[in-house]
């Protein structure tokens, strides 16, 4: 991997922003909603199409557990550009947030998170003079946790120099050089019945336990030395709890639903240990524990080389000094870094609003970050 070859600003403005805005109106008004594996389906195809008009070539159409991915492979990729075509936006939604473009921003469902991210790969890629060495998956259930696609993700980064994540940026524009990782766990509660009137005492109390596992859970994440301060610290959050069905008898089951995030794999594995140790209180009751790690951390290590290289292409650009964010949310882009792969995330769409009423894009900003993208593919590729 070497630094970029200085070249003139223009480079910005040979990407023709009233394309890219037409890509992005067709991709935004073809309903994605990762649940609606319908509405997956008829997205794939014409994210298909798009990527099909401006590489040249078809992708492949790979369907697990009825969820449509594409990806496209041009040589042994050295780079690997990842995005996801699916969106939290519930079939219908394009009736109340229609897609529009006033005073430089376009506003639409899925427009920020993440399809104007897929309209800057392709009109990145189709400015390199070679296609050669990269490698394109975008996937249709990342909202969901992409739970068929992250065999998939794994083993296309594999092997590669570096992975860029086109989920849309920070606030500011800033790229994503952290991740918390993510953990889910259902922790049940196996009691038994009994008449809570007559004789309560013939009873195993699940309620009382999970009540016990409450408390305990809310004290975990004090004990994890994860070396972080402030929000970027270990999380450990009992979300939901379930117990009983009736008035008068002693709740035989019980279930907390419990949200991990961590900073870093180790404390991730320390978190997954206490919670396997967690005690019974309550004499006879068993505690099943459900679930485990689901996407490891993006760590700073993981990313920092390949943003100090973003810097030099932007600075080669003409372009902004670039800022840096550590976030808690998770993408695929954990998935790519947990395997080992160099990742940077967060290089799709400047804007903001994901999941939420107010979703926008900031149109001059499209081709600065397709020309950002392509500068770097080309300079992980020398």
């Amino acid at each position: 991997m070497t630094g970029p070859t200085p070249g003139p600003a223009s480079a910005v403005s040979a990407f023709d922003t009233d394309a890219m805005l037409a890509d992005l109106a067709e991709l935004v008004t073809c309903e994605s909603f990762s649940a609606d594996l319908a509405a997956v389906a008829r997205s794939a195809e014409v994210v298909a199409a798009q990527g099909a008009r401006l590489l040249g070539a078809q992708p492949r159409r790979i369907v697990l557990d009825g969820v449509t991915h594409l990806q496209w492979t041009f040589g042994t990729p050295r780079v690997l550009l990842v995005g996801h075509h699916d969106t939290v936006w519930p079939m219908g939604s394009l009736t109340t947030h229609p897609w529009s473009v006033r005073d430089g921003i376009a506003r639409g469902p899925g427009c920020f998170d993440m399809k104007a991210g897929l309209v800057q790969i392709f009109h990145a890629l189709a400015s390199l003079d070679s296609l050669d060495g990269i490698g394109v998956l975008i996937t249709g259930d990342e909202e969901v946790g992409s739970t068929s696609s992250r065999g998939l993700i794994e083993d296309a980064a594999r092997g590669c120099a570096a992975a860029f994540v086109l989920e849309a940026s920070a606030d500011g524009g800033a790229l994503k050089t952290a991740r918390k990782g993510g953990s889910q766990y259902e922790l049940v509660v196996h009691g038994k019945a009994a008449h809570a009137g007559l004789e309560p005492e013939k009873g195993i109390n699940a309620a009382i336990e999970a009540a016990h596992l409450v408390l305990a859970l809310g004290g975990l994440a004090d004990v994890v030395d994860d070396g972080a301060a402030g929000d970027w610290r270990t999380t450990v959050t009992p979300t939901v709890v379930r117990a009983g069905a009736v008035s008068n008898t002693v709740p035989p089951h019980a279930a907390v639903t419990v949200d991990v995030r961590v900073p870093t794999r180790k404390a991730q594995d320390r978190v997954d240990e206490l919670i396997r140790a967690l005690p019974t209180t309550v004499p006879g009751a068993r505690v099943e524990v459900l679930g485990g790690p689901n996407r490891p951390p993006l760590e700073d290590a993981s990313s920092r080389a390949l943003f100090e290289l973003a810097g030099l292409t932007a600075a080669s650009l003409g372009l902004p000094p670039l800022r840096s964010a550590a976030v808690g949310g998770a993408s695929d882009g954990n998935f790519t870094a947990g395997i080992g792969c160099p990742t940077l995330d967060g290089l799709g769409a400047v804007g903001g609003g994901a999941h939420a009423d107010h979703e926008h894009v900031i149109v001059a900003e499209l081709a600065p970050r397709a020309a950002l993208l392509a500068g770097l593919i080309d300079a992980v590729r020398r």
